[in-house]
């Protein structure tokens, strides 16, 4: 998946009864954000970070779209312990993830595994990928996304 790409089509079950799709978002850009782990330390500060910065998001006409494989009820969980208002949703076959290629071989501290590699991509109106952030950093990295998202 690299920047120019059509995004792949998902559809998926989201926190507060939602469905998230691409179809769904059609003629709007958005985040689609991809983390290993619900209420883990890394993935409670990214989701904490985009929430945050939620209403300048969307002065920019942006949603934000949380994807992990963890099932809807987690989801429930993880959202109403941290006030999270966009919507996580739920990738338990990875389908989404590797069609983005956000599932593969990763390095964690010196050892490799296969899992969830934390990504972000930022898709534009026409359904095109724009920008791509790959093995993300977690510091930062929701004003990077930002940044990035007043250039459409």
């Amino acid at each position: 998946m690299k920047e120019g790409d059509p995004a792949p089509a998902f559809s998926l079950p989201a926190t507060g009864g939602r469905t998230v799709s691409l179809a769904a978002m059609k003629g709007k850009p958005f985040v689609l954000y991809f983390y290993p782990k619900a209420d883990t330390p890394g993935c409670t500060t990214e989701a904490c970070d985009f929430n945050e910065a939620l209403t300048q998001f969307r002065g920019l006409g942006i949603d934000v779209i949380g994807v992990s494989p963890d099932k809807v009820p987690a989801l429930e969980a993880f959202a109403g312990k941290y006030g999270l208002t966009f919507p996580l949703a739920s990738d338990p076959d990875k389908a989404t993830a590797q069609a983005y290629g956000a599932w593969g071989e990763k390095v964690f501290m010196g050892r490799r595994s296969i899992g969830l590699i934390r990504s972000t991509f930022l898709i534009d109106q026409d359904a095109r990928v724009a920008k791509v952030w790959k093995n993300v950093k977690v510091a930062g990295h929701a004003a990077a996304v930002l940044e990035a998202a007043k250039a459409l």
